[in-house]
């Protein structure tokens, strides 16, 4: 079940990324057709708001993996230590 779960996060965020490839595409055209910089900053911060969805999602289920090592004998200090860190470097 738990095998199941992982598989279908991780096919929602492969949908994602999917998803903002073709926006960066699309911005790419935007830019080859002379839109308006407007325009262009405004499917810009779609595509960062995208991707941060995306990072959170990743967090997320790496998140979850590590509290479930912690009550299979994984060192909690090191678990949290560890979360940290990734997410200290996410959000920079």
């Amino acid at each position: 079940m738990e095998k199941e779960k992982r598989e279908l996060e991780k096919n929602k965020i492969q949908t994602r990324l999917k998803k903002i490839e073709g926006q960066v595409r699309g911005v790419q055209r935007m830019i080859e057709n002379g839109s308006s910089c407007s325009d262009v900053l405004i499917q810009i911060a779609a595509i960062k708001s995208a991707v941060n969805k995306v990072g959170t999602l990743v967090f997320e289920n790496h998140a979850q993996e590590c509290l479930r090592n912690t009550y299979e004998g994984y060192d909690e200090s090191e678990g949290v230590e560890e979360l940290m860190k990734i997410l200290s470097n996410f959000i920079k």
